[in-house]
């Protein structure tokens, strides 16, 4: 085992397996499902990760399976690497978000692209909104009160998201996107 920190991808795959053998698969899976909206895991850094956890002997790697799937399942040395991990202090939140860097470099785009990005993005954050309301709504009495909180985390970043986008037509000189009906802003 190394005594190497544990990045957070590895982490949050040590963290799933917690609750059972999983393949790379399984695992990306329910990192989409669990953490995609608010981390990002690609299928390589999944299986990169495994492999070197693997070697680090935090996990071990079961037989191949049907579609030449191996399940991996959580050894001691693991569960002790994520209990490390989860104890250090997380440090600050990095946004990267690609609209925010577009809108910064926007004054060489032209306005009408740019305003059909913002349309496109603000459609996705309502659409996220509603998912995570219905969510609520359907009583996530059958969450544990951390996936509540992560819940509730969400559904107030997308409507504080949703307001900034109110707001852009007072800040940028956007022309109305298509389908947009809100008032073009004054130039």
């Amino acid at each position: 085992m190394t005594d190497r920190p544990l990045n957070a991808t590895a982490a949050s795959l040590l963290g799933f397996l917690h609750a059972g053998p999983m393949t790379g698969w399984d695992l990306v899976a329910t990192a989409e499902v669990v953490i995609g909206d608010f981390w990002s895991l690609t299928r390589s850094q999944v299986y990169r990760e495994l492999t070197a956890m693997e070697a680090a002997g935090l996990v071990q790697a079961g037989e191949v399976g049907p579609r030449e799937r191996r399940p991996y399942r959580l050894t001691d040395a693991g569960r002790e690497a994520f209990r490390r991990w989860l104890e250090r202090e997380p440090g600050p939140e990095q946004i990267r978000y690609p609209l925010l860097l577009t809108i910064a470099f926007g004054r060489h785009l032209d306005p009408e692209r740019l305003a059909a990005f913002v349309a496109a993005h603000r459609s996705v954050h309502a659409a996220r909104l509603a998912d995570y309301e219905t969510l609520q709504g359907d009583g996530s009495d059958h969450l544990d009160p951390y996936a509540r909180a992560t819940l509730d985390f969400g559904v107030r970043y997308e409507r504080a998201v949703l307001e900034w986008f109110e707001h852009l037509p007072g800040l940028l000189p956007l022309p109305p996107a298509a389908g947009d009906d809100r008032p073009e802003a004054d130039t």
